[in-house]
């Protein structure tokens, strides 16, 4: 049913069911808000959507007042923006007066309402909030004294990631945003995949900064500087500079890491190539012995942890492969580096991801030998992004620059990674490969493409046929779960992405992603998938090499020694 309605003077056709906001979005009127989450429901909590509407006394909030049959609404009237700027007041009020060096500053929500609403002193005084920096947790730390109270970093925690690690302590003029049991984020509940952090108006969340240290690396004469790049990475990077996301982006790319310092460059898609070598033999074995199915794919740091904590029961389902992160720095410190005449020991080995769990994975007793970790540091694309702003790195400057390493050759399978549905379509293609002798035919899944947070579909190989799941978003994992618990038994193969649409929009990534950059991410993939000539894991020349020269052949005893771990429930 549609009507009209006023909306600053103008006649304007709205919907039954809609909010005043969902019209004002439609016909390009912007209302400031802090609590509203696009795919929400809406909470209307911080009231500074709030709209004048003729008949009612008060203010209303855009975001969750539905539309009625001729209203009159002023959507910027001075008595709106009186209580606007009221409320940007208040808020600052006890804010932190650290703008200048605010890990957001530049990048805050409120700084920018702020700036908006032309609020240019602190009007009132409130007591300062002086609770400690939350420090503990490897990846994301907590400054409760920047909060907003908006409610965004609870409710992406609670129905999109399904751990609930973050909730309101306190009731009335006492609340505030908190942890489980009030003891900090490292705790058994976090998953440590930063989605917080994306939707965190403010400097409240953060990820843990690593890149100072790594800057420190690069000027220090005995050690020898390597980095490994996710292949979600130079995308982004390329939408953060307004680079063309061509074929020469990654000789760019390469060209600003060794512009920085670092002697050898790797891309982590080669070590994918080897987890999906490792995955689908592990797989085979497991389908061709009806053991431990479904099997999940266990490349995500986040998704591990959650079944650790939370769901070890199906502990034994998952695949027991390290991710391609591990598995490279592995095979940097104990092969490449070596072969090039590098001692280990002086090997420096740096990670760009676009995950903040990539810093807790890197840090667990089951990825390091001798107490030394396969990678030494990890940064999230973000970092990444100040690292090359701080050293001066001007992109207009540089040459491209080839792969100086034939360990940097990959296929387009391990590309796929980054995208919710590509891991799985890389491994697949290799599992045809391993149980028929022959290539699958389209190599192309269509139902595995694309943003839905969970797709299915069933694979005919050889005489068999394999179900797969795709998810994305550990909630939609939690009905999974439950649908297999409750005797669904008709899956072969989940991939798990924790992060909503995978890593393209993981914790790590350029804040403020919408779905047209994720789209534009997820292209530059797929492009790359066209255009490569390689596109199997099992022809890439390098992973030959390797199981030929150095591993034995997949998912053997002595490559479960090197490119595998255990998998154990955390103790209470």
């Amino acid at each position: 049913m549609q009507f009209d309605i006023e909306i600053n003077k103008e006649h304007v056709t709205a919907k039954k069911g809609e909010t005043i906001k969902n019209v004002l979005d439609r016909i390009g009127i912007k209302v400031p808000t802090l609590c509203y989450m696009n795919g929400f429901s809406p909470t209307g909590n911080c009231r500074m959507c709030v709209v004048e509407v003729d008949g009612i006394p008060g203010l209303v909030p855009s975001c969750s007042h539905p539309v009625e049959e001729w209203m009159k609404i002023r959507t910027h009237s001075p008595r709106v923006i009186k209580a606007r700027k009221t409320l940007v007041e208040l808020l600052l009020a006890s804010h932190p007066n650290d703008c200048l060096y605010c890990e957001r500053n530049g990048q805050c929500e409120l700084q920018a309402l702020a700036a908006e609403l032309d609020v240019r002193e602190r009007k009132y005084q409130s007591k300062r909030n002086s609770n400690q920096i939350d420090k503990a947790c490897p990846s994301i730390e907590r400054d409760t004294a920047k909060c907003v109270l908006c409610g965004r970093c609870i409710r992406i925690c609670d129905e999109i990631i399904g751990v609930g690690a973050i909730d309101v302590i306190g009731r009335g003029s006492e609340s505030r945003i908190g942890t489980t049991y009030n003891k900090g984020l490292n705790v058994r509940a976090c998953v440590k995949c930063g989605q917080c952090i994306q939707v965190c108006p403010t400097g409240a969340l953060s990820e843990k900064q690593t890149f100072q240290s790594v800057i420190e690396v690069l000027n220090n004469p005995d050690l020898y500087p390597v980095i490994q790049f996710s292949p979600t990475v130079p995308a982004s990077i390329a939408e953060e500079f307004n680079l063309k996301t061509n074929k020469d982006i990654l000789n760019l790319f390469r060209a600003a890491l060794k512009k920085m310092g670092f002697r050898q460059i790797f891309d982590t898609s080669m070590a994918a190539d080897l987890t999906i070598m490792e995955e689908a033999a592990e797989f085979t074995d497991r389908f061709n012995k009806h053991r431990s199915l479904p099997m999940f794919t266990s490349c995500c740091p986040s998704w591990v942890k959650f079944v650790e904590d939370i769901r070890p029961k199906f502990l034994e389902n998952l695949s027991s492969a390290r991710s391609p992160q591990q598995m490279m720095g592995r095979l940097i410190k104990q092969y490449i580096t070596s072969s090039a005449g590098q001692k280990s020991k002086n090997v420096f080995i740096v990670s760009v991801m676009p995950c903040t769990a990539k810093k807790y994975e890197a840090g667990l007793d089951n990825q390091k030998e001798s107490e030394v970790p396969f990678v030494d540091a990890v940064i999230t694309t973000r970092e990444l992004i100040k690292m090359i702003r701080l050293l001066g790195i001007d992109f207009s400057g540089l040459e491209p620059e080839p792969n100086d390493s034939a360990f940097s050759i990959r296929s387009s399978a391990g590309k796929l990674f980054g995208i919710s549905g590509g891991h799985l379509e890389g491994v697949l293609r290799t599992i045809g490969f391993m149980m028929t002798g022959q290539e699958m035919n389209p190599l192309k899944i269509n139902d595995l493409r694309g943003l839905k947070s969970r797709k299915e579909t069933r694979i005919k190989i050889g005489k068999h046929f394999i179900n797969v799941v795709s998810v994305s978003g550990l909630a939609n994992v939690k009905t999974l779960l439950d649908e297999i618990e409750a005797g669904r038994n008709d899956i072969h193969l989940v991939e798990v992405m924790t992060c909503p649409f995978g890593c393209i929009n993981g914790g790590g990534q350029p804040k403020g992603s919408d779905e047209k950059s994720l789209k534009m991410r997820m292209k530059t993939i797929y492009d790359v998938d066209e255009e490569e000539i390689i596109k199997v894991a099992h022809k890439n020349p390098i992973i030959k090499d390797l199981y030929e020269k150095f591993l034995a052949k997949p998912n053997s005893d002595r490559n479960k020694e090197l490119l595998h771990v255990s998998r154990c429930p955390v103790e209470l």
